[in-house]
């Protein structure tokens, strides 16, 4: 259904707020999705160039800083000049990243597109979290607001998974791999900005608009220490999504000896479709028993990937790997709930951009630090200290929370 208003100016088609918010739901879901796909490319991109593997880590913190940069300057923007602008631009930037890929494929192209996906995601993910929810709320005023929660953060999650996997596909068994996976997502990123562009607004537009500032959390004092626990939960949460989203494929081909571009996306998929699926399964459960559910899949998840990089074992890797992202879509669901309940309407687009700006950065600085252990130790070591690390905040971060909800 959609709604049709007129004007001197010509006439101007709105879809109703109903299938606006899956218009919204399925951007998101194409933008993740094209935000992870370079994951099982990496490989090849290395093997053409020679260069060494912390230039993956280089190319991928290009994309945790652009999120970042744009989390902190612009996440929070959507809350005055509107959501349906902001995604649309959002969306629109995606598409200049992947024409970029196809005529700049050299390392400074690659992080050149990748600062600018990264830019992209940072505005879209608040955006559209807070769209997502409005949309649902005017759609289906009666349901329970955790509802669209779930949603988005399933699309959130299951993005992030068929990146990879759709990479990887196309990588193994298509030719000119570097080409036609953003051929593909090109045309995807523009139909999606044509859907965005009829979608209605949910945020009434100010006459005069606050002066500028960079992002903040506008909380009282009394609920920063839990939303910073909050927060770093999905740091913790994120650095695991950030291993595998940038370094996984180099550690199957250089320790555990399986090169295939295939194997690479399915493991990175199974990673993240693993955070989406647990949600769902698990939805029942209050947040507390979620937390701690996710808390626990993520400990034993950690040991089992830094156990299996040790011996090595390829099994124990990726099964380890698969149940820490089940904790992972446990806790960073947790989190997002978390943080959006300490907020009021009018900041909470704000809030969450905090929020991810938070949690973007354990995308980047964990990446970063691992490419650096490689360089200096072995690859094992180098994973057993990221794990370990992961592991102590995760279980600080988690406990803070649930001493809160008591």
């Amino acid at each position: 259904m959609s709604t049709m208003t007129s004007s001197r100016t010509g006439v101007r088609i709105r879809l109703a707020h109903a299938p606006g918010f899956w218009v919204i739901a399925a951007a998101f879901l194409i933008t993740m999705a094209f935000s992870t796909i370079p994951t099982p490319l990496y490989a090849i991109y290395q093997h053409r160039d020679g260069f060494p593997t912390y230039v993956i880590t280089v190319i991928f913190a290009s994309y945790a800083v652009g999120v970042m940069a744009s989390l902190y300057l612009a996440g929070h923007v959507s809350d005055w000049l509107g959501r349906r602008r902001v995604a649309l631009l959002a969306v629109l930037a995606e598409a200049l990243a992947a024409a970029i890929f196809l005529i700049w494929s050299s390392v400074p192209g690659l992080l050149v597109a990748r600062f600018i996906c990264g830019v992209g995601v940072g505005v879209l993910t608040a955006t559209a979290t807070a769209h997502l929810s409005e949309l649902r709320q005017i759609a289906r005023p009666g349901e329970d607001p955790s509802r669209s929660a779930l949603i988005s953060s399933m699309v959130n999650l299951g993005g992030l998974a068929f990146g990879p996997l759709i990479g990887g596909l196309l990588a193994q068994y298509v030719s000119a791999p570097l080409q036609r996976p953003y051929e593909i997502f090109l045309v995807l990123l523009l139909l999606s900005a044509v859907g965005i562009a009829l979608v209605p607004e949910t945020v009434e537009r100010l006459e005069e608009r606050p002066a500028y500032r960079p992002q903040r959390v506008a909380l009282p004092s009394s609920a920063k220490p839990l939303f910073f626990a909050s927060a770093i939960g999905a740091f913790a949460a994120f650095a695991i999504f950030g291993l595998f989203t940038s370094l996984a494929p180099t550690f199957l081909a250089g320790v555990l000896h399986h090169t295939s571009r295939l194997l690479a996306g399915v493991v990175t998929f199974a990673v993240f479709i693993a955070g989406a699926a647990s949600q769902v399964i698990f939805v029942r459960l209050s947040r507390p028993a979620q937390l701690r559910l996710g808390l626990v899949a993520m400990s034993v998840g950690l040991v089992g990937v830094a156990v299996g990089g040790l011996i090595p074992n390829l099994y124990l890797f990726v099964i380890g790997g698969v149940v820490a992202g089940a904790g992972v879509g446990l806790v960073f669901r947790g989190a997002v709930a978390t943080a959006a309940s300490l907020a009021d309407p009018g900041s909470r687009g704000e809030v969450l951009a905090a929020l991810f700006l938070i949690a973007y950065a354990g995308l980047a600085i964990p990446v970063l630090l691992i490419g650096l252990g490689i360089a200096l130790l072995p690859a094992q070591v180098a994973l057993l200290i990221f794990s370990v690390l992961i592991l102590i905040l995760v279980n600080a971060a988690v406990l803070r929370m649930l001493a809160a909800q008591r």
